[in-house]
């Protein structure tokens, strides 16, 4: 048995189209649903997935990065094998194409979880990550079809992936630029574990939304704790969002368990999303609950 689940950002707003974002998401599912079926592992899948959202252009992650107030580009991932427990992640991270592929070497290839800012960037120029050479031609606008916030809030939009394979394993992985007009050196939930990206023997989370309220309900964790304590995956991953939302948050996550039950709940007016059932089915949502 097999599932899949990956989110294109909780930023989507009624009055853009999304067709494009909806064609790619259903592309890059069957995509993995060809992988999966292959046996690949669900941390393969899950990285692989990332990957091809940041190269898209099509969501406020990789080449589809929004800048700072300063004008650069930084880049946050983190990623989780929930078999084992292990993890790696990158915060501000510039001048490299997929900030999920450094966040899996750290994970790999350190004994560390999280490289920040210039020391992420030597770490992936000493690991052969493909850089950025030109960031005007590299980085393009297809991305910011979900800006339509007034200046000064926290608008936003993330890339992510929850996968289980056949051999039961669960794997996520989470990719972002941030918030819109963020400051400097800001670093939201999206490379924090347990915050915008768990993995366990139970489930699998990944978040997106405005990362300030994630990171204060440890959201992708306390989903899977939920979980472990009882409540359905729709239930725990809704009581959260509810939460954040108490708080005066927005966004929304994706979660998917052992038996291949997924959820999505989120607050915004729309959350991009795509999936693989356990058997074989594809959708693709954007508005829709």
């Amino acid at each position: 048995m097999t599932a899949l689940i990956l989110h294109g950002g909780a930023g989507a707003r009624r009055n853009v189209n999304y067709d494009a974002e909806i064609a790619h998401m259903r592309d890059v599912v069957e995509a993995m649903k060809m992988r999966l079926n292959a046996g690949a592992t669900s941390l393969d899948v899950a990285v692989e997935t990332v990957r091809m959202l940041e190269d898209s252009g099509l969501y406020v992650a990789g080449r589809g990065a929004s800048p700072n107030l300063a004008g650069a580009y930084e880049l946050d991932a983190s990623l989780m094998d929930g078999a084992t427990r292990r993890a790696g992640a990158v915060a501000a991270l510039q001048g490299f194409r997929n900030p999920v592929l450094a966040a899996r070497a750290v994970m790999e290839k350190t004994p560390h979880v999280m490289l920040a800012g210039e020391g992420a960037a030597l770490f992936a120029l000493d690991q052969g990550l493909e850089p950025i050479g030109d960031e005007d031609a590299w980085f393009t606008q297809a991305g910011k079809g979900d800006d339509n916030y007034p200046p000064g809030t926290l608008a936003h939009g993330t890339v992510g992936c929850c996968v289980l394979d056949a051999e039961g394993r669960l794997a996520a992985a989470t990719s972002t630029a941030g918030v819109f007009g963020k400051a400097p050196g800001r670093v939201g939930d999206s490379p924090l574990i347990a915050c915008g990206t768990w993995a366990d023997e139970r489930a699998a989370v990944s978040c997106t939304g405005q990362g300030e309220y994630f990171i204060r309900t440890a959201a992708a964790a306390q989903t899977a704790w939920r979980l472990a304590g009882g409540q359905a995956l729709a239930d725990a991953g809704r009581s959260v969002i509810d939460e954040i939302g108490a708080l005066g948050g927005d966004g929304g996550l994706i979660a998917l368990d052992r038996d291949g039950v997924i959820a999505a709940p989120f607050n915004s007016q729309g959350m991009k999303r795509a999936w693989l059932t356990p058997e074989g089915e594809i959708g693709v949502e954007v508005f829709g609950v």
